[in-house]
Order: C-alpha cells, then structure tokens, then sequence
C-alpha cells in the first residue's frame, strides 16, 4: 500500500490491491494509523495522467474521508492540476465505492489503448464540492 504523507495528512491513492480483505485500503490505513487523517483521492485518476499534471487532465478527483480540514486541505492540492475538479464523496466508507472504479478505468485504459480513462461527475449540487 503506498500512502502520500503530509504532516500529518496520509492521503492514499493506491488501488485495492488487497480485495481479498474487508473494506477499503483508505479504512485500513486509517485502522493502523488513528492519529493522521486518512482522505481517500486521486484513485480515479491515471498514474500517467498524474505524471504530466502540468497539462490538463479531463476528469474529476473523487475524494472521501472523516476529516472535512483534512479534506479541504487535500483539495487545495489536488485543484492545482488544471482542469481537475475535486467531487467530495462522503466519509472515509465511502472509499470501497470510490476504489472499486479504479480496475474499470484500468482495464479501459488497456483495452481501449488509451493513456487516460477518467470519470467526470455532471450535474451535481455545490453540496458536493467542498468549497
């Protein structure tokens, strides 16, 4: 599991590798670390994408987590990458919803030859976005 450390902010954006296991790699962490606050983000967005985030990137960052200074925080960074808008999911159990999308957008990616399978979220109230 591969977690992105921030003070005290762990922000996952690993796949769920481990689906033999109960819940989501994001309620893991935050089971074996208590005391940083666990945001689930970035999942929904390729690793290649991301690589290049200094050109536009055509979708949404899903986020999840129980720590709404923790996720603004998140947020703040995430919205740096141009055209990534940032759809707040709601708490941390909502993260084995968020990361059973990544395997799609994957296989997408491989059967279709495309370097960049995302997911825009259309039509949604202000409610869902943090700020």
């Amino acid at each position: 599991m591969l977690l992105g450390h921030l003070n005290q902010l762990l922000v996952d954006p690993s796949p769920d590798v481990y689906a033999c296991m109960k819940g989501a790699v994001a309620e893991r962490a935050q089971k074996v670390s208590p005391d940083p606050s666990v945001i689930r983000a970035l999942c929904n967005i390729s690793s290649g994408a991301l690589m290049n985030c200094k050109e536009p990137i055509d979708c949404d960052s899903l986020i999840s987590g129980d720590h709404q200074e923790s996720k603004l925080t998140v947020a703040k960074l995430i919205e740096q990458i141009p055209s990534v808008k940032v759809v707040h999911c709601g708490p941390l159990e909502r993260a084995q919803i968020i990361e059973k999308i990544t395997p799609l957008l994957i296989g997408l990616n491989i059967k279709k030859t495309c370097k960049g399978a995302g997911i825009r979220i259309t039509g949604i109230d202000s409610e869902y976005k943090l700020h």
